[in-house]
């Protein structure tokens, strides 16, 4: 009696959680889109050790503010850190703990009506009701990580970023959206194949790259560059063939910010962890971050 009384008192808490709002507040001055960006395994190392490999990727560092000391949480897995990144809190929070997770091995804190941790897109539904959002991805993992009743076009494509590009150019160009989420599967398969320190895998992260890049000049054609913000960023590195540990390798990864009033070639000076993506996506849109979120905005 007393579990379930708490589980219904959790369910509350989560229904009301919009109105709680982090201490920063809203942002005066909100941009109208964020595009968010992401590769799977692709680490701050191969940006660090090979200068001018990566034009895209180096050009939003140079557009923006970025950091290649952004940290995974532990386990440094897939997972756990997409499900992190999404929504603002920790595994121990939101109950995605491993690198495959479908469903949370640990009792979430609280559950939206959605039925799993309050995530960024259920919030941008919940406060921008008429918004226009859409989800591009070639894992299907992803898919079990955000609301996705909450989301206007979700599209899965397995194992092939080619088409996830097209498709979220399409959706761009076409329907010019407040959030996008654009997740590439590799290089991640490629690290776990041939090494995170390999040819191979540094030849595949040029091949996402240049991917990025199309998305990119996709975003810069068809939306209005005054409202819209960019975001880059990945899950976790690797070493060797793997990844899940502590290592810095494994857990380091860019992130980086460009859009209006954010500094051009700015490097973050505080610590970004994967939960801070969520919460500085919520105050990039203006729009009030749940009180249940752990991370904070990366621009404060």
């Amino acid at each position: 009696m007393i579990r379930n009384l708490r589980v219904l008192l959790l369910a509350a808490l989560a229904a009301a959680a919009g109105a709680c709002t982090a201490p920063a507040g809203r942002n005066p001055h909100p941009a109208r889109s964020v595009i968010l960006i992401a590769s799977d395994g692709l680490s701050a190392d191969v940006v660090r050790r090979n200068p001018g490999a990566l034009p895209p990727i180096e050009a939003l560092c140079a557009r923006g503010a970025s950091t290649l000391e952004a940290r995974s949480v532990l386990p440094s897995s897939s997972a756990v850190n997409w499900a992190t990144l999404l929504m603002g809190a920790g595994p121990e929070m939101h109950g995605f703990t491993e690198w495959g997770s479908r469903t949370p091995e640990v009792e979430p804190i609280a559950v939206s009506e959605y039925g799993i941790f309050p995530g960024i897109f259920g919030e941008v539904r919940r406060q921008r009701p008429e918004a226009v959002t859409g989800v591009f991805y070639s894992w299907e993992g992803i898919g079990y990580l955000y609301e996705r009743e909450a989301v206007d076009e979700n599209f899965s494509a397995d194992a092939d970023d080619e088409a996830v590009c097209r498709e979220a150019c399409r959706f761009i160009a076409g329907r010019r959206p407040d959030l996008a989420f654009v997740y590439f599967a590799e290089p991640d398969y490629t690290g776990h194949a041939y090494g995170w320190e390999s040819p191979e895998y540094l030849a595949m992260c040029r091949k996402i790259d240049s991917l990025v890049g199309r998305v990119v000049a996709c975003v810069d054609e068809r939306m209005d560059p005054s409202e819209t913000v960019i975001v880059f960023t990945a899950d976790h590195g690797g070493i060797g063939t793997g990844h899940g540990g502590k290592s810095m390798s494994e857990m380091q990864v860019p992130y980086v910010l460009v859009g209006p009033g954010i500094g051009a070639g700015e490097t973050i000076s505080r610590e970004v962890m994967r939960y801070d993506n969520a919460p500085t996506i919520a105050w990039l849109l203006g729009l009030e971050a749940p009180d249940l979120w752990r991370g904070k905005n990366v621009l404060r």
